[in-house]
């Protein structure tokens, strides 16, 4: 996002603010389409990544968009308005799937064995690595696979992460370390069963 950009989408929030401060409901609907017509694609593809249902994931983006225009006097310009909403979205999505009491296992949880390894060996060109790995992401658990996904796949850095998911930088670096030898055990496991065929 560019500094003009950035620019106006602060001016945006405080005339957001300033409307519904004044009981302005209209205006301020008004003015907060903006932020839903250029961000619900990607909340959307950030619920749909965590919960399986495509009209679960779709109801969960609404949802969090109704809560952040809600919020909206809250905002304290820490963070873009992307960063912010994807950070309520992560939240109403942890909620849904507790109250659906999806069953998985958090990485923490989980005793690994130490492997001696380099991220080298998760990034081969053959297709059927790839493959293993999308095969082994699917296995983790939502919170997992959504750091995984925002840390390579977005490019985010740690503490934007961190923002998001409400958890501190470093120790989301020990998550990602840990999660990145969980998948090279689920893909070890796999080629060693398809070798033995």
């Amino acid at each position: 996002m560019n500094k003009t950009s950035i620019k106006d989408e602060r001016q945006r929030i405080k005339q957001i603010i300033s409307c519904l401060k004044k009981g302005d409901q209209r205006s301020s609907a008004a003015e907060y389409a903006y932020f839903v017509k250029t961000y619900s694609r990607q909340v959307l593809n950030f619920t749909a990544r965590m919960v399986p249902e495509r009209s679960d994931a779709e109801e969960l983006a609404q949802d969090a968009f109704v809560k952040a225009f809600r919020s909206m006097p809250s905002f304290r310009f820490q963070s873009s308005f992307l960063t912010w909403v994807s950070r309520i979205a992560y939240h109403e999505s942890l909620n849904y799937l507790k109250r659906k009491k999806a069953y998985w296992v958090n990485i923490d949880d989980v005793a690994l064995p130490d492997a001696e390894w380099d991220d080298a060996e998760l990034s081969t060109g053959r297709e059927e690595r790839i493959l293993l790995i999308e095969e082994a992401l699917d296995e983790l658990p939502p919170d997992e696979r959504m750091l995984i996904h925002l840390y390579y796949y977005e490019d985010k850095p740690l503490r934007e992460i961190a923002f998001i998911m409400d958890a501190k930088s470093k120790a989301l670096a020990t998550r990602l370390h840990r999660i990145r030898k969980k998948l090279l055990n689920i893909i070890n496991t796999r080629e060693n069963e398809s070798s033995r065929r």
